[in-house]
């Protein structure tokens, strides 16, 4: 990749604030770990993506989605690719009745507190849940009983080809922290939900008790990717963590949460390295202790 003449171009209907070259992925992702992307561009409307993919595609330059950068470890040696990210630059939203449409980049505990004061219900599983909305419909995101399978009818999407399409609730193919999204590699650009007219303190009443049980039970006071594991079919990562006495193991700054086992958190200045290490570590110990085998559920992207 020429970076130089890659940037240059870019600049032709870009703002300069909005294509970064070199740019440090541990500014771009929650658990504050990361290497340098060769370009990370931060597009202001869906024409700007097309072009942006455009340019990419004729220079045979692969290229990245990410928004909030809540489901990541990015390796330390960085991306050798143009990431675009789709965060607070796509974060329009809409509320008619009981249909909610809202951009990609909107983080969900911002559309979350946004619902409740239209006394709509349905959406309160999401509210704690890190990351935006089109991260969220990516992998089918889901807490505490629901998921956004309950609550979608409809995205809008670009395709492999660069094209405008919506896809229906079937159409995506909605599962366990999966979809036709994740499978194709398509890029969400709107979402839309339906939920229910509700009582305004029933529903904060319901929102207040998750906060308080993830603030409680879960380390949001330390940079994570999340539940750094996929649940086993019969168990629970956590517990098996636990169980493995492994709560607190460290492998440089990375240490498995000594609030829940189900977390690998950054306690100073770990690096990806550090993290895999751990991951590693961990698999290893639950296999051998209990026949299991854990399934990272952060997605590690970036050169080895």
């Amino acid at each position: 990749m020429n970076k130089n003449r890659l940037y240059k171009e870019l600049l032709g209907f870009m703002k300069k604030e909005n294509v970064l070259m070199d740019e440090l992925m541990k500014n771009h992702t929650s658990f504050k770990i990361g290497g340098p992307a060769d370009l990370l561009l931060k597009p202001q409307s869906v024409e700007e993506i097309q072009r942006a993919i455009q340019i990419c595609k004729k220079e045979d330059v692969p290229y990245f989605i990410i928004g909030n950068g809540s489901n990541l470890l990015v390796r330390d040696k960085g991306m050798r690719c143009v990431v675009i990210k789709l965060a607070d630059n796509f974060s329009h939203f809409t509320i008619e009745g009981t249909t909610v449409k809202a951009q990609c980049g909107i983080l969900l505990s911002t559309l979350s507190k946004k619902i409740l004061a239209k006394s709509l219900k349905g959406f309160e599983f999401a509210s704690g849940i890190p990351g935006t909305l089109g991260g969220a419909i990516t992998m089918n995101a889901g807490a505490y009983g629901g998921e956004m399978k309950d609550v979608v009818t409809k995205a809008t999407v670009l395709d492999d080809e660069g094209e405008v399409v919506e896809l229906t609730l079937e159409e995506l193919q909605l599962d366990y922290r999966t979809s036709i999204i994740h499978t194709k590699q398509y890029i969400v650009l709107e979402v839309e939900m339906e939920l229910e007219e509700g009582e305004y303190e029933e529903i904060k009443a319901i929102t207040d008790d998750l906060t308080k049980k993830r603030t409680t039970k879960q380390p949001l006071h330390l940079p994570s990717a999340g539940s750094t594991f996929k649940r086993p079919p019969g168990y629970f990562a956590g517990k098996l963590i636990q169980d493995a006495n492994l709560k607190g193991a460290r492998v440089g700054d990375a240490q498995v949460s000594e609030l829940h086992s189900g977390f690998v958190v950054n306690v100073g200045k770990a690096t990806a390295a550090d993290v895999l290490g751990l991951i590693a570590l961990i698999q290893k110990e639950v296999f051998q202790q209990f026949g299991v085998e854990l399934q990272p559920e952060v997605r590690v992207i970036g050169e080895e």
